[in-house]
């Protein structure tokens, strides 16, 4: 058998059938009755989902098991007296509100848009976030237990890891074409490996900032896997923003994120080991990728340098209120780009060409609320916080800094288990941790 390092994904459409009709009912009752009874399980559900997506479609739009286990989850908490009450503790609102102006944003940026659909598509997508807040704020809020959705959340990476990690062997969906050499990139579960750096970015905060306080063999296990996996995927940014996580963790901990950390240390040396036997495979070490060269091969989705360019004149054509969200990739034969379809590579570009500066201002806003909001107060307290606070805070800081050079929220494994983490970590300081 011949081994080959990377295997093309052909993504089909799947039209929903009964059985699978029968499996989302199945699961969505599941998720409503373990909400129904114990909250946090249903958070931990939501958790464990949220990376594998069983996508089928029906009238033009798509059903996941995350959605399903949403919708169960949301029901499952409204059956609780005064749960709606809960989303006035602060920082809800803000966060709310928030969110609330990315949707406006959104929707508002139909009026000139070419492909009105996929406006929709995208303003959906935010309700979608929007939903997965308040359903992990009131699971929480409601039942504010952190071992159910901690060890969900170590599953969930161990999972992700492991099936990243086979495809160094049964083959990955890219790779690095290095002359004659390929290079498997790893994503697992996820879309790309970009996709798996951003998840694995999330895990590790959350992993890490409870390792500080509460260690234990499965987290070990979790952030060691989690680590590994991310280095193997040669994202760059994903390195970049995955030192940025350990150096938030590193300043709130202080002393005791040394030995908190220390099995992350072990998946980072697992790692360069894996990578230092590609360099030798290669024969070079430029699967560090340590050019900003644009590469020869960039596997019919343009270059950075290209994206960026059709983006900025994109923005500089409809500055107010761009070309309509989710319509780029669409126009970009009429900015330069021909046989091109794919994002700009960077969510701040993304929403500049898209929505201007108005969905600028509003994602701007966002990420500004989600940081003032969660903080609450002066940094040095982090250290008696929450881990889930300070969990978020460094996923935020790092997906912020990453997307400028990739656009991951538009990806719902991404943006959901993000926006979980929040929704988890502002009902925590809601609760006074």
């Amino acid at each position: 058998m011949t081994y080959h390092p990377v295997v093309d994904r052909f993504v089909a459409p799947v039209p929903l059938d009964p059985l699978s009709a029968t499996l989302f009912v199945a699961a969505f009752a599941a998720a409503a009755l373990i909400a129904a009874r114990r909250p946090v399980y249903g958070l931990a559900a939501l958790i464990l989902v949220t990376p594998i997506d069983f996508v089928h479609e029906i009238f033009g739009t798509t059903i996941t098991l995350p959605k399903t286990v949403l919708l169960g989850v949301l029901l499952g908490c409204a059956t609780y007296a005064g749960c709606g009450a809960l989303l006035r503790r602060r920082p809800a609102p803000l966060l709310l509100g928030a969110l609330g102006l990315l949707f406006f944003v959104t929707a508002l940026t139909a009026i000139g848009a070419a492909h009105r659909g996929l406006v929709i598509r995208e303003a959906l997508k935010v309700a979608q976030y929007a939903a997965v807040f308040i359903a992990a704020f009131l699971a929480y809020s409601l039942d504010p237990e952190d071992g159910p959705p901690l060890c969900a959340v170590a599953v969930a990476a161990i999972v992700v890891a492991l099936s990243a990690l086979a495809q160094e062997i049964l083959g990955a969906p890219s790779g690095l074409f290095i002359g004659p050499a390929i290079v498997p990139r790893i994503a697992g579960l996820l879309e790309g490996p970009n996709q798996l750096a951003a998840y694995c970015e999330i895990a590790v905060a959350t992993l890490g900032a409870w390792a500080l306080v509460r260690r234990s063999l499965l987290i070990d296990a979790a952030l060691a896997l989690a680590v590994f996996a991310d280095v193997l995927t040669f994202s760059r940014a994903g390195w970049v923003a995955l030192a940025v996580v350990a150096a938030v963790l590193v300043l709130a901990g202080g002393r005791r994120a040394w030995p908190a950390l220390r099995p992350g240390l072990a998946g980072l040396l697992a790692g360069i080991a894996g990578a230092a036997f590609w360099g030798f495979y290669a024969r070079t070490p430029g699967i560090l990728r340590a050019s900003l060269e644009a590469s020869a091969y960039a596997g019919g989705v343009g270059n950075r340098n290209e994206l960026w360019g059709a983006a900025w004149r994109m923005w500089l054509a409809h500055p107010l209120i761009g070309v309509g969200a989710g319509n780029f990739e669409l126009l970009l034969p009429a900015y330069g780009l021909l046989g091109v379809r794919t994002h700009a590579n960077s969510w701040y570009l993304q929403v500049l060409a898209e929505g201007g500066i108005l969905l600028f201002a509003a994602t701007i806003a966002l990420l500004v609320a989600i940081v003032t909001g969660l903080r609450a107060g002066p940094w040095q307290r982090l250290r008696d916080a929450s881990p889930w606070r300070l969990a978020a805070l460094a996923a935020t800081v790092a997906l912020a800094l990453h997307q400028t050079v990739d656009y991951l929220v538009f990806y719902p494994k991404v943006g959901g288990g993000w926006w979980l983490l929040i929704g988890t970590a502002a009902a925590a300081l809601a609760a006074g941790k």
